[in-house]
């Protein structure tokens, strides 16, 4: 009976079991009633000292969300990739282990159904339209609703702008200048001493960098670089002994190496002519 369902519907990220609305998280949904109106604490159980109920969330804060859901009895063994729904329950609250409820969560990107909505009716023979039949437990039946989804896109955030970066613009000219009066008073003393100084400062730094190019250079720029005479006989040595060995080396021709190697193979056709004595039995 499930049916994918298209819109803008949010998958669920989480299933958990809570003791009441106190103890519930926040971003969960707390189901405390069935859809046929009986109450959907979770209290059957007659060791149970206190009920339990039902609750989920679609906060997709971890980028995960519940892409099955099944119940598992106590005999059966957890399927891969499932796992046991979380507790937020209180310190003297348990829940039954008979069955349990059990999900599989994946990455919002990798899966293109999910859960989108899980509910409750009392074990009757009532039926959900669009929703499918997950399993009873503890007298109630869990149903499920799957179909594809659509994750929200993140809104980004208003920056908040000063008063004074709203009154800039840019296409505003900037404003020119203020004009120069003719009547110019007379330089200082002082300031015409500072610019002096300050000309004298500029060529003592030149002057330094000159000196300092001049220190780069060493006592062995511009000497040629050669090899000692010795070194050159040797080598010269080495190059004629390989040319005389090279020129005594005799090139044989195809009927020379025959003759060298001519083998007759007479002992060999001597040996193949000889008759073996007969063995007489």
């Amino acid at each position: 009976m499930s049916l994918n369902v298209q819109g803008k519907v949010p998958p669920l990220t989480a299933v958990a079991w809570t003791s009441n609305a106190g103890s519930c998280p926040k971003d969960f949904t707390l189901i405390n009633i069935t859809e046929d109106g009986s109450a959907a604490n979770f209290t059957r159980s007659f060791a149970m000292k206190s009920g339990y109920y039902l609750c989920y969330s679609k906060d997709l804060k971890d980028g995960m969300v519940v892409s099955d859901i099944q119940i598992l009895s106590d005999k059966d063994s957890i399927p891969h990739g499932y796992s046991y729904i979380t507790e937020f329950l209180d310190p003297k609250t348990t829940v039954s282990k008979k069955k349990r409820v059990i999900v599989r969560r994946s990455p919002v990107a990798s899966v293109e159904s999910a859960v989108l909505d899980i509910k409750l009716t009392a074990k009757s023979k009532m039926l959900l339209q669009q929703y499918t039949y997950v399993g009873d437990i503890n007298g109630y039946v869990l149903w499920c609703r799957k179909g594809h989804f659509t994750s929200p896109v993140p809104k980004a955030k208003p920056r908040s702008v000063s008063l004074e970066l709203h009154s800039i613009s840019l296409d505003e000219p900037s404003a020119p200048p203020p004009p120069r009066s003719r009547n110019l008073s007379p330089i200082p003393q002082q300031m015409r001493i500072s610019q002096r100084r300050y000309s004298l400062q500029v060529a003592d730094v030149r002057d330094a960098c000159a000196d300092s190019s001049l220190q780069a250079v060493t006592a062995l720029d511009g000497v040629p670089f050669s090899l000692h005479p010795d070194f050159d006989l040797q080598a010269h040595g080495m190059a004629l002994q390989l040319n005389s060995q090279l020129n005594n080396i005799r090139i044989k021709s195809i009927k020379d190496i025959e003759n060298e190697y001519n083998y007759t193979f007479a002992v060999e056709e001597s040996a193949a002519k000889r008759i073996c004595p007969s063995v007489s039995t």
